[in-house]
């Protein structure tokens, strides 16, 4: 597997397997399977409800700890100082592990200021091998940057062909922050499988557009944690390290670009409403 040197030295997969929408019941087998056909990085969160579930499956698979890249996200219930120590703690557990190697603050509500200080003292004791940031904005992301001691070794937005993130990258890549991308398959929004650009860039390759879609990502140097519950469909989500886009594909990919998410708005109020009233405990 291809991987990104972060900005503190940590080498990540470029291409992960993430758990979001997937149910208890099913991310056992799904990470297994995962795990089986080749990933070794898993990306989960506290507010997926599924960590125990991938930690069940880490356990089983018989895999060095230390061949696995393993990200999990602090929610905004449990932000400020103390409260991250504790979630920290409980994620850990869940798990099953001594040690994450990558912890987000999945949104930027609430205190993460004091989130931030927490997981910077916790890097620094080794609980962590690289702490980073999940939906901040360009400002947001630089404000956090400049007023702190550890910069982000990743910060995971919305990015695929109808959101590029153009300007957010250019951003992240002047402080040293390296772009993840969620939903990198526009989560199957706007007929994307079914977008005649790319189908006709998929059939010069002899690839699937979610196979161009993915190289797309890799070609720009984005990490990318496509989701399946289909066995066939990891696979073919690892199938893509063995063809790239030329410049025309890139720029004919480029007029796909919509300027907004078609997923969600982290700058509306609904939004920060929903986002601040969803509890994951009690």
């Amino acid at each position: 597997m291809q991987t990104v040197k972060l900005n503190n030295g940590v080498q990540m997969p470029i291409e992960g397997y993430g758990v979001f929408q997937v149910s208890p019941e099913e991310t056992e087998r799904c990470v297994s399977d995962a795990l089986k056909v080749g990933y070794r990085s898993i990306d989960t969160a506290a507010a997926y409800g599924n960590e125990e579930a991938v930690g069940n499956a880490i356990k089983n698979s018989g895999i060095p700890r230390e061949e696995l890249f393993i990200t999990t996200k602090l929610w905004v219930q449990d932000q400020g100082y103390e409260n991250t120590k504790k979630a920290f703690e409980t994620s850990l557990k869940n798990l099953g592990l001594d040690y994450l190697d990558l912890y987000l603050i999945h949104q930027p509500f609430g205190d993460y200021y004091g989130s931030w200080r927490a997981m910077e003292e916790l890097y620094k004791e080794g609980k962590i091998k690289a702490i980073g940031l999940s939906n901040f904005e360009p400002a947001r992301l630089v404000d956090l940057i400049l007023n702190n001691e550890v910069v982000p070794a990743v910060n995971q937005v919305e990015v695929h062909p109808f959101l590029p993130q153009d300007e957010a990258k250019a951003v992240m890549e002047e402080y040293g922050v390296h772009m993840e991308a969620w939903g990198p398959l526009s989560e199957g929004g706007n007929n994307i499988f079914d977008n005649e650009v790319l189908k006709t860039i998929a059939e010069k390759h002899q690839k699937s557009v979610a196979q161009v879609i993915l190289r797309w990502h890799i070609d720009r140097g984005v990490i990318i944690i496509p989701k399946s519950v289909r066995e066939e469909r990891m696979q073919e989500n690892l199938d893509i390290f063995n063809f790239s886009l030329d410049q025309n594909d890139m720029d004919k990919i480029a007029t796909l670009d919509l300027g907004k998410s078609n997923i969600i708005d982290h700058n509306s109020v609904e939004t920060v409403k929903m986002v601040n009233t969803l509890k994951i405990h009690d």
